[in-house]
């Protein structure tokens, strides 16, 4: 394989979201490719390659790929304003979420090191036995939401976006076809809400709450019928749910392409790659 030839590289356990972005890179002469293992391919070595997959699989082949690989920042939720968020949010360590005596929301802000669900106090987290007390975490107030939206966002507009959960059980269900810039088809009124809200919050990342060029943000509509940002994530590690193929590519090749690619102002971003001993 030439070095100018650029390539999609799915993780080995491909899902299936890796099933239609395959798909839709091969509509675009892309070549891509299923892992077989935990490594990088050998014909991949020198060559343009873009990666799709859980961050487990980004850290095992991200730096012998030249990989640069973008992430929101750990605290990006405490950022916001209290009217984006919803609740307030905290970014701390396990150590000290252990002493919450409430119930509050606990969550690794990125990598899934222990379940993201409400506990009713501390006691109830990972002990220092299995996590150390420095490890990182967000800690928010309990909301509930009704509905949950999916949008991947590229160069500060959406791009893409599905409907993932209703009362917090998965319900998938296409936003509509969204374009940037070329006008949106909107199915329902709620799409409507969605794409004025996350406008919103998009704007808020221009200044106190940057993004990376290419991410994933997820929003929710609270049992009271506010508006409140869920979380957001990596776009090479988040799953597209109903949104359009074509267009998650757009971000997930942005997100997660060759580092010499990506321009000075997403370097903040970049995820650090550990070294791995073969």
């Amino acid at each position: 394989m030439t070095t100018d030839t650029p390539a999609l590289l799915l993780a080995p356990r491909i899902n299936e979201t890796g099933l239609q972005l395959r798909t839709a890179a091969g509509r675009r002469g892309l070549r891509a490719f299923v892992a077989t293992s935990w490594q990088a391919p050998r014909e991949l070595l020198g060559a343009a390659v873009h990666v799709y997959g859980g961050p487990l699989f980004g850290d095992a082949v991200g730096r012998e790929l030249g990989l640069g690989l973008l992430e929101p920042a750990a605290d990006w939720l405490t950022r916001l304003p209290l009217a984006l968020t919803g609740r307030r949010v905290a970014f701390t360590t396990l150590a000290e979420a252990r002493r919450l005596r409430r119930p509050a929301f606990v969550k690794p802000p990125v990598d899934k090191l222990f379940a993201a669900r409400v506990y009713p106090d501390g006691g109830a987290l990972p002990g220092p036995g299995l996590l150390d007390d420095d490890t990182p975490v967000l800690v928010s107030d309990v909301v509930r939401f009704a509905t949950e939206y999916r949008l991947f966002v590229l160069d500060g507009a959406v791009r893409a976006g599905s409907r993932y959960a209703v009362d917090g059980d998965l319900s998938v269900a296409p936003l509509g076809t969204i374009s940037a810039p070329g006008g949106t088809q909107v199915p329902d009124g709620e799409c409507a809400e969605v794409l004025a809200f996350t406008r919103d919050v998009l704007a808020a990342a221009t200044s106190d709450a940057p993004l990376p060029s290419a991410s994933v943000v997820d929003v929710g509509r609270t049992e009271d019928g506010r508006w409140a940002v869920v979380e957001a994530n990596a776009a090479w590690a988040s799953g597209g749910y109903a949104a359009d193929p074509d267009a998650v590519l757009d971000v997930v090749l942005r997100s997660g392409g060759p580092a010499a690619q990506l321009p000075a102002t997403d370097r903040p971003f970049l995820r650090e790659l550990p070294e791995v001993v073969r």
